[in-house]
């Protein structure tokens, strides 16, 4: 059983990223922070998803304003195997990390 930092990544601009799969045969509850490192506003968007290219019905929220130097976290998450975690930003200079544990 996976726990702690589960996945993470420097976002590319207007790029959706797989930033975490859960398992095949796991179950993942977890949290997800995004992080503006700029001092300029970027719109996110955060996806639990079948494929790397969310549908409609899969953002958990799409693009929320994320201000400068502010983060954004999503906690007590719970996904089923082979779901990925997508993230995507209007700019570079977003983190994002996924952490929590697989069971």
């Amino acid at each position: 059983m996976a726990s702690g930092r589960l996945g993470a990544n420097d976002l590319a601009a207007t790029t959706n990223t797989t930033d975490y799969t859960v398992p095949t045969g796991k179950l993942a509850t977890f949290n997800v922070s995004l992080t503006n490192r700029n001092s300029v506003p970027v719109s996110v968007r955060l996806a639990i998803a079948s494929a790397a290219s969310p549908t409609n019905s899969e953002w958990l929220f799409y693009d929320y304003v994320l201000n400068g130097q502010n983060t954004v976290e999503r906690t007590g998450l719970v996904a089923d195997a082979a779901k990925l975690i997508v993230a995507y930003a209007s700019a570079t200079g977003v983190s994002v990390v996924v952490y929590g544990l697989e069971d």
